[in-house]
């Protein structure tokens, strides 16, 4: 294999960001279980000292975890990240395929918990654990195994911060972030 060439499988990835614009050309695969995410390493990729930078690592990961809890979903839902976690355990040159082969641990009706190997040329050299926010499309309800409903009508989350030191009903809406008052 050159360093041209691109692992079979993998086609251009089918979704476009301006995070990721400039590390393009990405690619992906869909699996029966996961969307593995790749891309040949060049210098756009690299930190000062030439190395794969972790942010273009970590970024990826999150990508390929959250695709591949949607594609566990049948598509249905989209996902916000809720906690990333990477252990790097080795370092990756510019010509390496990088690949993030991710799996999905289980999804449920509000959270998906993932992690991934990244491998450089088949070696690992990181792995990440993400957990994801299910964000149901509008119209569209999931059960808990992940079946599709309509619903015309948004449904709350059910979440009440109100209990929380500070927080009442107003304050919840007008200032979400906001911290607890003293008294």
């Amino acid at each position: 294999m050159t360093h041209t060439d691109i692992p079979d499988g993998f086609e251009p990835h089918f979704r476009k960001s301006p995070l990721t614009d400039p590390w393009e050309p990405l690619y992906s695969k869909r699996t029966e279980r996961a969307v593995v995410m790749g891309l040949r390493l060049g210098r756009p990729h690299t930190n000062a000292r030439g190395l794969i930078h972790g942010g273009l690592i970590a970024a990826l990961s999150d990508n390929a975890m959250g695709y591949s809890c949607a594609q566990a979903t049948g598509w249905a839902t989209s996902f916000v990240t809720i906690s990333l976690a990477v252990d790097f355990i080795g370092s990756a040159e510019i010509g390496q395929w990088l690949a993030v082969e991710s799996e999905v641990i289980k999804t449920g009706s509000t959270i998906c918990f993932a992690q991934s190997l990244i491998k450089a040329d088949d070696v690992v050299i990181a792995r990440a654990n993400g957990t994801f926010r299910v964000v149901p499309k509008k119209g569209v309800t999931l059960s808990f195994r992940g079946s599709r409903s309509e619903n015309p009508e948004p449904r709350d989350s059910g979440f009440d911060a109100s209990h929380r030191p500070g927080m009442t009903a107003a304050t919840r809406t007008s200032t979400p972030c906001s911290p607890p008052r003293d008294r």
